[in-house]
């Protein structure tokens, strides 16, 4: 099937998304201990699913058909969406899980396709990112644990990330080696996810030390270096990079210094959110403006209320952090309500912004 799909059905396949990411923070919250009305007892447990398979993978599906231009590449976010809607729904058995491993096997066709057309180091990462995602949604279908499946899914969302920023590099182009430091990295940290398999303490201790380089590289090489000096949007956006930058270490210390990750502990927590929520989705918050428009045609203008909702995911994030530390209940709590709160503030600002450019307001700087 050749052909584009119109901006207009894509909404739908968007909406499948922030379904599932609505429905994972609440999930979420109730793992942590707050009472909230899901529509199924069984959702809790799938938290993780929805926000990395559910929200994640049909974003960043509907994302990739959009580059591609083809109609049989939205058939990726059609499958996780509706997988999503499934575990939200409480409906037993691998349905699920069986979609969206499907959808993710369409995003590696897709970025094989991608990596096809250009032959280049981050269509490379891209591809291994959704490879990643694919393996990790089959070891889920296949019973085992969404704890041993992590390592995979990070995987997924870091190599997707990084090879975005790669690509956005040619302001900035890093040298040789840096191209060839980038691969090792690269390497290493799909070797952690595979050693994880057998063990998962030596291959999270060897995905964190990953973690820690890619984080170096990222800010040596990175353009947001420079355009954090600007004004408006391109200093928004590089505040978003560098800060997540930040959490990235974060999670890759954690790891590093705990030997390794054992599911259920303070530092496996402390990792996980530092890379899943403080590093993934300051990068959401900083590319959703360049990217909804290009998904929806819709524009979003840039407003220093930007700020607000990233102020809230890092504050929020460093209580929760500290409740592992200090053993806290009270502080995840708290801490975890605040990180759903930022999410929402993310989503009400970016909709604000659209009725702004909707309105033919002037963005302010």
């Amino acid at each position: 099937m050749s052909g584009d799909l119109k901006p207009a059905h894509r909404l739908p396949l968007l909406v499948l998304g922030f379904l599932s990411l609505f429905l994972g923070i609440a999930a979420g919250l109730a793992r942590l201990g707050w009472a909230l009305p899901l529509p199924s007892p069984a959702l809790v447990a799938g938290h993780g699913p929805l926000m990395v398979s559910g929200f994640f993978g049909t974003v960043i599906g509907l994302e990739r058909a959009v580059a591609l231009a083809r109609l049989w590449a939205y058939l990726g976010p059609l499958l996780t969406g509706v997988g999503g809607l499934i575990l939200i729904l409480g409906i037993p058995g691998p349905m699920a899980p069986a979609l969206m491993t499907l959808g993710s096997a369409v995003l590696v066709a897709a970025s094989v396709n991608v990596l096809n057309r250009q032959r280049a180091l981050f269509t490379l990462a891209l591809a291994l990112g959704a490879v990643s995602w694919m393996l990790g949604n089959l070891m889920w279908l296949t019973g085992w644990a969404v704890n041993a499946v992590v390592p995979w899914w990070i995987g997924f969302l870091v190599l997707t990330i990084a090879g975005e920023r790669l690509e956005l590099s040619r302001f900035l182009p890093p040298s040789p080696v840096a191209k060839h430091l980038f691969a090792i990295i690269m390497a290493v940290l799909l070797i952690g996810a595979v050693l994880s398999v057998a063990s998962f303490q030596t291959g999270t201790w060897i995905l964190g030390a990953a973690l820690l380089a890619l984080t170096l590289w990222l800010l040596k090489q990175d353009i947001a270096r420079r355009t954090v000096k600007d004004k408006g949007l391109t200093r928004f956006i590089a505040v978003c990079l560098l800060s997540g930058y930040g959490w990235l270490a974060v999670a890759g210390a954690t790891m590093v210094l705990a030997g390794g990750l054992v599911p259920g502990t303070a530092a496996y927590d402390a990792a996980l959110h530092a890379v899943l929520l403080g590093f993934v989705f300051s990068m959401v918050f900083g590319h959703a403006p360049v990217i909804f428009p290009a998904v929806t045609r819709f524009a979003v203008p840039y407003h220093p209320t930007f700020y607000i909702p990233l102020a809230v995911l890092h504050l929020s994030l460093l209580l929760r952090l500290m409740g592992d530390f200090f053993n806290s209940d009270l502080l995840k709590l708290q801490g975890g309500a605040a990180n759903g709160l930022a999410l929402l503030l993310f989503v009400i600002s970016t909709v604000a912004a659209v009725i702004r450019g909707r309105r033919g307001l002037l963005p302010r700087t």
